[in-house]
């Protein structure tokens, strides 16, 4: 995930946290040129006046649409993801999930597989130029002699798996960077989420009403991953969000 900084003299004032959603639908058969503008218009699954942000990309190997107003859709023979950034954006004008919905909704036939909701969270720790890497090392994993090898400080990732209410829930947590024009790269954490939904029923009527819910429900999803980040993961840490 990725976010613009605008260059600027002045000190910058960076968010708590950038956030990122994705969709991601496990098809069995899916050509990807039918994801292209005209059809997604045509059909009523995007507005009309939706504009390309960029040349878009479309062929049997793949396709990448990007709209102007920051959704993007990846179609692949097997699986198709709609994903938007939510910087200053309210939950009310996200688009993500009321085009995925309403792409399954349109191409009832399709035999869809699943459903897997993925939420990411970049935390800047602006004052901490190591502290991504300290977190993880220094309290998600117990030190050892394992840390001190090598010509530099050992750099790390952890995983999770949970078995949560009607899904298995994954979560990675990495160091990251966040990069601002004309300025020094700031140390970050990147939590990476994502609710896995199996769609079972022979039914194709049913499947589409099932994975219907399971996309429609992001925002819940959303809330849990922000809730176990901030409560379980985040409790003792207080990220700084200004530096000069």
């Amino acid at each position: 995930m990725s976010t613009v900084i605008p260059t600027s003299q002045e000190p910058v004032t960076l968010p708590n946290e950038i956030l990122e959603i994705s969709i991601s639908i496990a098809v069995k058969e899916l050509d990807p040129t039918l994801v292209n503008e005209q059809f997604l218009k045509f059909s009523g699954i995007v507005p009309n006046e939706w504009e390309l942000n960029q040349q878009p990309v479309v062929s049997k190997a793949g396709s990448q649409l990007v709209f102007k107003n920051g959704l993007s859709i990846v179609a692949q023979p097997r699986s198709l993801t709609f994903l938007e950034g939510m910087n200053d954006k309210t939950a009310e004008v996200v688009t993500v999930g009321k085009v995925a919905s309403a792409f399954v909704e349109k191409l009832p036939n399709a035999q869809y597989n699943g459903v897997v909701v993925t939420p990411k969270c970049l935390i800047p720790l602006p004052d901490q130029n190591d502290g991504a890497r300290k977190f993880i090392t220094g309290t998600l994993l117990a030190s050892g002699a394992w840390q001190d090898l090598g010509k530099a400080p050992v750099q790390a990732a952890v995983e999770f798996t949970y078995l949560l209410e009607g899904c298995q829930f994954n979560l990675k947590v990495n160091q990251a960077t966040l990069q601002i024009p004309d300025r020094q790269a700031v140390s970050a954490l990147l939590f990476a989420g994502n609710f896995n939904y199996s769609l079972n029923n022979p039914n194709p009527q049913e499947r589409v009403s099932v994975a219907k819910q399971y996309i429609e429900a992001w925002q819940s999803d959303l809330d849990t991953f922000r809730g176990i980040v901030h409560e379980k993961f985040l409790a003792e840490q207080q990220p700084q969000t200004v530096f000069g």
